[in-house]
């Protein structure tokens, strides 16, 4: 009905327009686009009661600004526009039409601004990247809102439903819960940003690899509108159910047929009459021909040593033993394996693909160097008893490690830099990513300037974040922004010394390994020591950090670790 009511209405301004911009396509374009926009703006107006809305208004000013124009035939000038802050929202940019109409594409350019998301994010306060506004159709659906599998986080391109938290026919206020989103980095909740209700859930609990932007829930703004989407199925897109019958049920290709040669029916008398003519041409003794006849061998293809080229026994006894010797003797039948098929969380895919693309692209190398611990584990053990005598947490060795890395790079900041193909991009900000082991996979979250806090808050950041990992639950904050990494499998698992994958697009990572006890050598030449070493590896990006400069880090790191007091410095 608004249609009906409005569009006319932008026709009939746009007639008098200057002829050149009837004969080009620009008023076509404009004229489709303004009738969408009055015709959007006063189906609300009117479902508010309010037919005269201001918005309005200043389509018939816009359309007016354009009859207008100067008739130069120069159209490529500046066109003046109104000071109207309701048009910025809709065209932000109008400048646009400086171009030349002959490379402009004015339809084009009218529907990007036109289409429902941009309207309803910048005019009616609904942003939402994920929701997009749909009007009554020709099937007699009402108008509703389609609700996209958004993205949240840069790495993601697909996302599982873990669980919806609102239920078909429930009514939905802006800020609720709708669901649970399983990312590439943890679950994140869904929330609505409009009020109405849920009309139909297109993927349910456990839907997996849906895409960013497929469609997975309708919503509408009256209650009496829930039932019509009862039997609602996108065009081109079936439910998670659906496609997994539909993958069951197609029945496999049938095998090709091999195609058998027709047996070729020979004259008898042609047959007979070969044989004998055949056999008179083969010379073998009796014995040889009786010998071929009980081990089926062909007498035709064997040839004889005797006289006159004649066949003998020799001749087939030879012939079986290199058959014999030439058979592979048959192998023993294997026992099939048994195995179970584990399925891939989304965590596990997005680790896999960005390792492997990490070891395809960038160049690592490696440096190891040996750190004697006994200074730092003596301040930790003192630190430890304040700790316990005011009730404080205990620090661990990894503290003092990611402290001492953080330290470094604030010595040496060309570790703390990530490459592009353009520039090599240096942090200011110290993030320390800490990788975590969980049973769903490997999570990274970050401590965040860590050179600027103390051993306390570093290891009640650590403990709140691994625990976070272990229940899925981190946000996007707690795993991003992270510039350097520290990967310790020495304290939990005792390992000696390992070499770490770097982490994009970070430019290092350092992997820690497990303290012990070692002879070294002592103040005088025949004196020996035991010392507690602890082995750290290096991995570099050699696109970003040279040899010399990794060197220097490791020797900035190693100070801070024997001399653990100068961290304080």
């Amino acid at each position: 009905m608004a249609q009906r009511t409005i569009a006319p209405l932008a026709r009939r301004s746009t007639r008098n327009l200057h002829a050149p911009l009837q004969r080009s396509g620009i008023l076509r374009g404009f004229e489709r686009g303004y009738s969408a926009i009055a015709s959007d703006l006063e189906r609300r107006a009117c479902a508010k009661g309010d037919a005269n809305s201001s918005v309005c208004k200043v389509l018939e000013l816009q359309i007016q600004n354009l009859h207008n124009l100067n008739h130069n035939r120069n159209l490529s000038r500046n066109v003046q526009t109104t000071t109207c802050p309701e048009m910025a929202t809709y065209f932000p940019n109008i400048s646009v039409l400086n171009r030349s109409p002959r490379n402009a594409h004015w339809p084009k350019i009218v529907g990007d601004r036109l289409s429902a998301g941009y309207i309803a994010s910048h005019s009616l306060n609904s942003s939402s990247i994920y929701m997009k506004r749909s009007f009554a159709t020709d099937s007699g659906l009402p108008s509703h809102q389609e609700i996209g599998m958004p993205s949240l986080s840069p790495t993601m391109s697909e996302g599982n439903v873990a669980k919806w938290k609102k239920k078909e026919g429930d009514k939905v206020s802006a800020g609720d819960v709708l669901c649970e989103i399983e990312t590439d980095k943890a679950i994140v909740d869904m929330e609505s940003m409009e009020d109405g209700y849920l009309a139909k859930i297109i993927h349910g609990d456990g839907a997996k690899e849906i895409k960013v932007g497929e469609l997975i829930a309708i919503m509408v703004e009256d209650e009496d509108a829930i039932a019509k989407f009862k039997d609602y199925t996108p065009s081109g897109q079936g439910t998670a159910n659906e496609k997994a019958s539909s993958k069951e049920t197609t029945p496999a290709p049938p095998p090709p047929k091999e195609d058998t040669p027709s047996p070729v029916a020979t004259p008898k008398t042609e047959k007979s009459a070969a044989s004998p003519q055949s056999e008179d041409r083969i010379f073998a003794s009796p014995i040889a021909r009786k010998l071929a006849e009980d081990h089926k061998v062909p007498i035709s293809s064997i040839k004889g040593t005797g006289p006159n080229g004649r066949i003998v026994k020799a001749d087939i006894e030879d012939y079986l033993a290199s058959v014999s010797k030439d058979t592979p003797p048959s192998a023993p039948p294997t026992k099939e394996l048994d195995y179970t098929d584990i399925p891939l969380s989304q965590i596990r895919k997005v680790t896999a693909s960005r390792l492997l693309l990490s070891k395809q692209t960038i160049p690592h190398y490696y440096l190891t160097v040996d750190t004697c611990v006994d200074k730092l584990t003596e301040l930790r053990n003192r630190l430890n008893a304040l700790q316990e005598a005011s009730s404080g947490k205990r620090i661990s060795v990894n503290d003092f490690v990611i402290k001492a890395a953080a330290l470094a790079l604030r010595k040496v900041p060309q570790c703390n830099s990530s490459w592009t193909n353009e520039y090599i991009r240096q942090y200011h900000n110290i993030n320390i990513s800490v990788a975590v082991q969980t049973d769903k996979g490997l999570f990274v979250p970050v401590v965040k300037d860590a050179d600027k806090k103390g051993l306390s808050a570093i290891g009640e950041d650590v403990k709140v974040l691994a625990q976070k990992a272990k229940e899925n639950t981190l946000k996007p904050a707690d795993y991003e922004g992270g510039t350097f990494t520290v990967s310790n499998l020495g304290g939990p698992f005792g390992i000696k010394q390992f070499c770490a994958i770097i982490n994009p697009p970070q430019s290092a990572i350092l992997a820690v390994g497990s303290a012990e006890k070692r002879v070294i050598p002592g103040a005088l030449p025949d004196q020996f020591d035991v010392s507690s070493l602890m082995s750290v590896t290096l991995s570099c990006d050699h696109r970003v950090i040279d040899g010399a400069i990794g060197a220097e880090y490791l020797r900035a790191f190693k100070g801070y670790i024997e001399d653990p007091l100068t961290m304080l410095l």
